[in-house]
């Protein structure tokens, strides 16, 4: 319960943006593309950063473990300690560009995560160094001290991605809201060509445009954080066709809504589409 009255006090502390605003800016001048669309985590289907802490953490406790076994785990401590300072840098470049594209709660949280794994990082940079000039015990206390850090950086983490959904897929729902097969969505009539529209499914919000001959559909909430696909701008022609989101820039393909360019990482789910005697018709494949 302590833990979480401290979390609900920092989504909550307005204080924390005068911080969190100009590193923000910082973050977000590195321009978008490949490499940012790396850090994200494109590539992969889902974010990189909780994937590139394994190493840096699994290297500091383990480190601990064979400080803990006696002086003859001390070369290797070292060598550990070395590798998780090394692993760090990546890891805290990918959570850096996910934290500047997400909401003001999860960036207060996020801010003060940040601070404790830096606090981690200095403390296993003094160890080190303590340990090269022969001071074992004092790189020892430093050790563990990180240790203790890091475990505050992890538990603040772990409130971000589960607690506040942070990287999470806010679009993974909709397969099981949508029923299966062939679904009534809208007269296409109705529709304005080449203006996007937001159409209700039953009380799943969907993404449609009528592109010419063709009609596209998505789920409406961006798979990143919920924003509204609709009210986006649109890039592209043809099969190249996509759609921005007007939150934090995620860029789909509008004919099998994958991701183009993120801060997303996951697909939006695209619907097939079909007119009969002036209804559109939609049908989720796996639905249901």
């Amino acid at each position: 319960m302590v833990r979480v009255r401290v979390s609900d006090w920092l989504e909550k502390a307005e204080g924390l943006d005068r911080v969190v605003g100009p590193v923000q800016q910082v973050v977000q001048k590195l321009p978008p593309g490949k490499v940012k669309d790396t850090l994200h985590g494109v590539q992969v289907g889902h974010p990189l950063h909780p994937m590139l802490v394994q190493v840096p953490v699994g290297a500091f406790m383990s480190a601990g473990f064979l400080d803990a076994l006696g002086d003859e785990g001390e070369r290797q401590a070292r060598h550990l300690i070395g590798l998780g300072l090394l692993a760090s840098v990546p890891a805290a470049l990918a959570g850096s560009a996910d934290w500047a594209e997400q909401h003001e709660q999860q960036m207060r949280t996020g801010v003060v995560h940040a601070a404790a794994n830096s606090v981690a990082i200095t403390l296993y940079t003094g160890s080190l160094l303590a340990r090269g000039r022969g001071r074992r015990g004092l790189g020892k206390a430093l050790g563990y001290a990180g240790l203790a850090a890091v475990a505050v950086g992890g538990l603040l983490g772990g409130d971000i991605s589960y607690r506040q959904a942070g990287g999470a897929n806010h679009a993974e729902e909709t397969p099981h809201l949508v029923p299966t097969g062939w679904q009534d969505l809208i007269a296409l009539a109705e529709l304005a060509e080449g203006e996007p529209a937001k159409v209700m499914l039953g009380e799943v919000p969907l993404f449609v445009l009528r592109d010419g001959e063709q009609v596209h559909v998505l789920a409406n909430k961006c798979s990143h954080m919920s924003g509204p696909l609709s009210d986006g701008e649109l890039t592209g022609a043809g099969d190249e066709r996509c759609v921005t989101c007007p939150w934090h820039g995620s860029v789909f393909r509008l004919r099998d809504g994958a991701v183009v360019h993120g801060p997303a990482t996951a697909d939006q789910p695209a619907f097939e589409t079909r007119v009969r005697d002036g209804m559109l018709q939609v049908c989720l494949p796996g639905a249901g």
